[in-house]
């Protein structure tokens, strides 16, 4: 099956310049093999305090992470198979899961009786491969466990013998990750000093499924009902236009660990023209995250932002809140890169947070229904352009040549025109390189620190910053967890 494409659909001072960057090149089959899944939008919980949760300190230091929408696959484990839903995560490089006793499924509303969990002694092909497995998160929970290997079962791909964390101890929100970055960034490099494991996209390459480590990313709306993540391949029907590939952004060392590109302008557009944001701020170096619902950019461009649409923040809760009417309105806000520009309206960055528990809905001081806002400052964290984002984008991840491709989504496309990525450079179909696209240097002015290497000062600004709670909404965190009854997620079935 080599040269096919898996399809699982689902519900970031001096600046050194490439000259034009190679791009993608897509080869047309006749039958491309995909493999397909079909998805279906599931609530859950408490979306904002399981992403909080999700991050590990290194990479992230907010406090809120996400809002409303989160994007899971269905997979299977074992012999006999056991069925997972799996948060897909471009931010991370470990598939992990709960056993069915951990700390995680033991709560009183047995949150995996839906999201399922892996019985190593229930399946005849388990190995175990140590007991160093130990991811952690912000607060100090996470997970503490093993590294196993066993057969993985996604549609129609098998991978045999394939690696992945396993928590017998697991305080985290998460129901289980299926992270899909550089293999470099598992846990086993980073924490225990070992070599890297061929993760999901590259045991996909082992097994012949797909040519070579890449994927293309199409969350489609706000309110639809499925998205799409194809590995291996391009459908040229999910976006208007061509692909502009850009350089990913090493660290210091020159080691690519993160899927991490500059973000070189912002601007808001409203009735009034267009009003540029955060010019001292930029470029600034920016992870692409599917596992982030927010968006988190540096501070005082965030600042002016809130200042221009009158957003409320609330340091305390750590997010800012706005009239639910903005989603309504005919503004919208650019990001650009280098030569690429997404545009995101605000119907995908007002997210309603639907009703308290006791069933009102929160509202503002004068009556006004309150809904949050899907950009956060970044505080000392590295930028991060999440589902609100990336809603509006077509991106290709192209782990092997170290490159990103953005377009501009067709949103609701039920057209299909499946192209593969071939192996070596300019292996992404319909793309182009960028002339000048910033690839490398120290990326200053950001308001946000590090991942895991490009150079950023931060630039920390007091809550103060932000604008202040002249019409404080009527919201409390049980507001919050009820986000979940106007969210939704999006779960493999």
């Amino acid at each position: 099956m080599r040269g096919a494409a898996a399809l699982c659909t689902l519900g970031t001072a001096l600046l050194s310049a490439l000259p034009v960057i190679n791009a993608i090149e897509l080869v047309a089959r006749d039958s491309p093999h995909v493999v397909g899944l079909e998805i279906q939008r599931k609530h859950v919980p408490n979306p904002i305090e399981r992403d909080r949760l999700r991050k590990r300190a290194k990479v992230v230091s907010q406090i809120l992470d996400n809002e409303k929408t989160l994007y899971f696959c269905n997979i299977t484990l074992g012999t006999p198979e056991q069925h997972l839903r799996m948060h897909i995560d471009t931010g991370s490089s470990d598939l992990w899961c709960n056993t069915p006793n951990s700390t995680f499924c033991s709560q009183n509303d047995k949150p995996c009786n839906y999201a399922g969990a892996y019985d190593p002694m229930a399946s005849s092909t388990y190995q175990l491969v140590s007991t160093d497995f130990n991811i952690s998160y912000v607060d100090g929970s996470g997970a503490l466990g093993d590294y196993v290997k066993d057969t993985l079962r996604m549609g129609s791909a098998t991978l045999d013998d394939f690696q992945f964390g396993l928590g017998y101890q697991s305080s985290s929100a998460a129901e289980g990750v299926l992270g899909i970055g550089y293999p470099i960034n598992e846990v086993q490099v980073g924490r225990n000093g070992k070599s890297p494991y061929p993760n999901l996209p590259y045991a996909l390459v082992g097994a012949g499924y797909i040519n070579s480590p890449a994927y293309s990313l199409w969350l489609n709306d706000l309110q639809a009902n499925t998205g799409s993540i194809l590995f291996g391949g391009v459908d040229t029907k999910k976006f208007y236009g061509m692909l502009h590939t850009l350089p990913i952004i090493p660290t210091r060392a020159g080691i690519y660990s993160e899927l991490v590109i500059a973000l070189t302008g912002v601007s808001l557009e409203t009735n009034n023209g267009i009003k540029t944001l955060g010019a001292s701020n930029l470029p600034v170096p920016t992870l692409l995250d599917s596992g982030s619902s927010l968006c988190y950019l540096p501070n005082r461009l965030v600042a002016e932002l809130y200042r221009t649409i009158h957003a409320t923040y609330d340091p305390e809760i750590g997010a800012a809140f706005v009239p639910c009417r903005l989603m309504h309105e005919k503004v919208a806000v650019t990001f650009t890169f280098s030569e690429p520009a997404i545009t995101v309206p605000m119907d995908e960055l007002v997210l309603d947070l639907g009703p308290n528990p006791d069933g009102t809905r929160p509202t503002f001081s004068n009556g006004e229904l309150a809904c949050v806002f899907g950009i956060s400052p970044a505080g000392d964290g590295i930028s991060i352009l999440g589902d609100t984002f990336l809603r509006s984008a077509y991106v290709v991840y192209d782990l092997d040549n170290n490159e990103i491709s953005l377009a501009r989504t067709n949103f609701n496309s039920t057209g299909e025109q499946i192209l593969e990525i071939t192996k070596g450079p300019d292996g992404v179909p319909s793309a182009t390189g960028v002339d000048g696209a910033i690839s490398t240097g120290d990326l200053s002015g950001t308001g946000g620190g590090p991942i895991n290497g490009p150079s950023v000062t931060a630039s920390t600004v007091s809550s103060t910053a932000f604008a202040m709670r002249t019409a404080h909404p009527d919201i409390h965190l049980g507001a919050l967890a009820g986000l979940a009854g106007a969210g939704v997620v999006y779960a493999m079935m």
